[in-house]
């Protein structure tokens, strides 16, 4: 099942995608259908309706670095033995076919990632339980400032930029796709493809990370966990090439969707 926020000539609605297009589900996105809980069938088909931002106040974004094992090659880092974490802020996210806008001067880098949705309440969970909590996964990119990024050990203030993690464009349920068995992750910048990798090799699991996770804050329905990235990011290449003006930047993980952002630089 592909489930999304979609807007209309009416607004917004939490919607299901159907053969025939998308038909509304009893919410105005999926942030609250999630937080409500309820079961809930589908309504009307909604005319003109278009995906956007799918999970627009999610509570929670936490994001797990170094979990690829390429990309901890390429970063020079040692195999971790509990995930690297830091926290993003809902005002981060951006919506497919939104411009990522940021000052000129920066070094801008990519990141595609698998994002895991929590669909029910967790806490102490074990990998079983959080596994059966999983509302679903969409597609994002962790748009980095990397010289931000190492001004400090803390990573937080080259990662929660406003408006620079794409996310979406749809939630698609655990019964259509299973990371475990592996799912591409994919970016290309101006056509030209720098990253792909499988999570089939992540070194921990959507479930282990949301288990762990929920053992120091819990997790509630419509919060959003970033896997981690494959390697091909800018900043590892000789020399770094990071992300320019006018840079089109696309997302992919086939069997859940796409993402296009053009990057502004100002």
């Amino acid at each position: 099942m592909r489930i999304a926020t979609v807007t209309t000539p009416h607004g917004t609605a939490a919607a299901v995608q159907a053969d025939a297009g998308w038909r509304a589900l009893p919410a105005p996105d999926l942030s609250a259908l999630l937080a409500d809980g309820d079961a809930w069938e589908p309504g009307d088909l909604l005319a003109d309706a278009v995906p956007t931002l799918p999970l627009p106040r999610p509570g929670k974004v936490i994001c797990c670095g170094l979990n690829y094992g390429d990309h901890i090659a390429e970063m020079g880092r040692d195999l971790p033995t509990h995930p690297t974490l830091f926290a993003k802020h809902a005002d981060t996210l951006l919506a497919d076919g939104q411009d990522i806008r940021l000052p000129a001067g920066l070094q801008i880098d990519w990141e595609a990632e698998l994002a895991v949705v929590v669909g029910r309440e967790l806490r102490h969970a074990d990998e079983d339980q959080a596994r059966a909590a999983i509302a679903g996964y969409t597609v994002a990119n962790d748009i980095s400032v990397r010289d931000w990024q190492r001004r400090t050990p803390q990573w937080f203030q080259g990662k929660a930029w406003d408006a620079t993690t794409p996310l979406g464009p749809v939630v698609v349920t655990p019964d259509e796709v299973d990371p475990e068995a592996g799912l591409e992750v994919i970016c290309r910048v101006n056509g030209v493809e720098h990253q792909r990798g499988s999570t089939k090799t992540l070194v921990f699991s959507s479930a282990a990370l949301l288990a762990y996770v929920s053992t120091f804050t819990v997790l509630r329905p419509g919060d959003i966990v970033l896997t981690g990235t494959p390697g091909g990011v800018g900043m590892g290449m000789e020399p770094p090439v990071y992300l320019a003006d006018g840079d089109v930047v696309e997302t992919e993980i086939p069997g859940i969707g796409a993402l296009t952002n053009t990057v502004r630089l100002a």
